[in-house]
C-alpha cells in the first residue's frame, strides 16, 4: 500500500514485470470522481472531476489520458500525456491508447462477484470491447500493489490489535461492574464509551464497534436504537470493535462474553462450533504454508464453513469466513469468501484478511470470533497476541 506507486520508475518496473508475468498486454486504470480507490491510492491522486485513463503497458512507458482541465491535479505525474476534451475526442484517442493492446487488466469482477474490485462502469468496459480490448480482472496485481501491507502498516497494525483487545476486555468489565452497582448500562452507552477509548487511544480512523446482547447479536450488522438494549445478568453480549492509526491498517475483532458464571450447553456447543471454525482456518493455511503450496481465499472458507456444517449450524453461517484488510477496514485484496461470492484470488505474502466465521439464529442467539491473519513470508501471523478460547464468564453465581 505504497501511496502514488505508479508515480515512480521503480514502482513501474516492478509492475511491468509482473504483467508480463500474467501474460496480460497492460494494465489500464480508469479514475472518475475518486470512484476508484485502487486507483487514486496507486496514482497519489487527490481531487479530480473528470475522467482517466492511465495505461500501464508490459513494455515501454506509461501513459495519463486525462482532461484538458485537470492538469494541476496531474502535476506529480512523471510520464507521458494525452489530453482530450470533448466526449468523441475522448474516445478517439482511447481507441489510439489502447491500440493493439488486446489484454488489459482492469478493476473489473466477472459476474460483479468481488464488490471491492468491481469499479469500472459497465460502460466504459463496453467501450472497450467495442475497440477489440478484453478487460480481464486486475484481481492478483491489485492484491500485490495495493493491499499488501509495508513494514510500517505491520507493526502498526500489531500495536492496534493490542489496544483493541484490551479495550474490548475493559468493556465486557465495564459492563459487568454495572450490573453489580445496580445501575445496569446498556448497548448504545457501551456503544459511546467504547468508540470514546477508540480515539482516546489514537486509533482515529473510523473507529466503532457492534454492541449487542444475545437476540440482538443474531443480527450480524446490529446497530442499536438510541439506548438499545439493557445488558443485564444472564446476557450474552457480542462486542465486535475496530480503529486504525491514521494512513495503518484496521485492528478488527470480535469477542463474546456472558453475564454470568456458566453458559448453558447449548450455547458453550454454539460457541465451540464458530471457535473450532476459525482455528481450523488458521491451522489449514498454516499447514499450506508449511507445504509451500498456494491458497486462495475460497479455499479458507471452505474449511471454515465445513466445522459448522458438521456440528449441524450450517445454515446460520451466513456470511463469509473473511474479509481483506488494508487501508480500508474491507480491503480490495483476497476475501475468504466461497458463499457470497467465489473469491479465488491467491493469498499473496504481504496481504491480511480477518477470519471470523458466526452462527447466527435469527432473534434467538449470535455468536462471532474474530481474529486478524497477515499472510506474511513466514507464515499466517494471527492478531492479537491473545485470542479467546472461551465465552468470558464476568459474574459470580448468585
Amino acid at each position: 500500500m505504497s501511496t502514488a506507486l505508479l508515480c515512480t520508475p521503480e514502482g513501474i518496473e516492478r509492475v511491468q514485470q509482473a504483467i508480463r508475468t500474467a501474460g496480460l498486454d497492460g494494465w489500464l486504470l480508469y479514475e472518475f470522481h475518486g470512484l476508484n480507490p485502487i486507483a487514486v491510492q496507486l496514482l497519489g491522486l487527490g481531487k479530480t472531476t473528470r475522467r482517466a485513463f492511465i495505461l500501464i503497458p508490459a513494455e515501454g512507458e506509461p501513459v495519463a489520458m486525462i482532461h484538458a482541465i485537470e492538469a494541476s491535479s496531474w502535476r506529480h505525474w512523471p510520464f507521458a500525456f494525452r489530453k482530450y476534451s470533448g466526449w468523441k475526442d475522448m474516445e478517439d484517442q482511447l481507441a489510439e491508447l489502447v491500440g493493439d493492446h488486446g489484454r488489459l487488466a482492469m478493476e473489473v469482477s466477472p459476474g460483479a462477484a468481488v464488490p471491492t474490485l468491481d469499479y469500472v462502469p459497465g460502460g466504459v468496459v463496453g467501450l472497450l470491447l467495442g475497440m477489440g480490448v478484453e478487460a480481464t480482472s486486475s484481481g492478483d496485481l491489485v492484491s500485490r500493489f495495493h493491499s499488501v501491507w509495508t513494514t510500517e502498516q505491520r507493526e502498526r497494525h500489531r500495536e492496534a490489535s493490542e489496544i483493541v483487545a484490551e479495550i474490548a476486555r475493559r468493556a465486557f468489565e465495564r459492563a459487568a461492574e454495572a450490573i453489580k452497582a445496580g445501575a445496569p448500562t446498556n448497548e448504545g452507552a457501551l456503544t459511546k464509551w467504547i468508540t470514546t477509548e477508540l480515539k482516546a487511544s489514537g486509533l482515529v480512523m473510523r473507529p466503532s464497534c457492534i454492541v449487542a446482547i444475545g437476540p440482538r447479536a443474531a443480527d450480524s450488522h446490529y446497530a442499536p436504537i438510541g439506548a438499545g438494549e439493557t445488558i443485564n445478568r444472564g446476557d450474552l453480549l457480542l462486542i465486535d470493535l475496530w480503529g486504525a492509526f491514521p494512513g495503518m491498517v484496521y485492528a478488527d475483532q470480535t469477542w463474546m462474553g456472558f453475564m454470568g458464571a456458566k453458559v448453558d450447553a447449548r450455547t458453550q456447543e454454539i460457541w465451540e462450533a464458530v471457535r473450532d471454525a476459525r482455528d481450523a482456518a488458521v491451522t489449514f493455511l498454516q499447514e499450506r504454508f508449511d507445504a509451500g503450496q498456494d491458497v486462495r481465499g475460497f479455499e479458507v472458507d471452505d474449511v471454515s464453513r465445513q466445522v459448522i456444517t458438521e456440528r449441524g449450524y450450517g445454515e446460520f453461517f451466513v456470511h463469509r469466513t473473511g474479509h481483506s484488510m488494508d487501508i480500508d477496514l474491507h480491503g480490495s485484496g483476497p476475501n475468504l469468501d466461497n458463499l457470497e461470492s467465489r473469491d479465488d484470488r491467491l493469498l499473496v505474502p504481504g496481504v491480511g484478511f480477518s477470519v471470523e466465521p458466526g452462527i447466527y439464529l435469527w432473534d434467538d442467539i449470535g455468536i462471532r470470533s474474530e481474529i486478524n491473519v497477515h499472510w506474511s513470508v513466514a507464515g499466517p501471523e494471527v492478531t492479537p497476541s491473545q485470542i479467546q478460547k472461551e465465552i468470558f464468564l464476568l459474574l459470580d453465581g448468585d
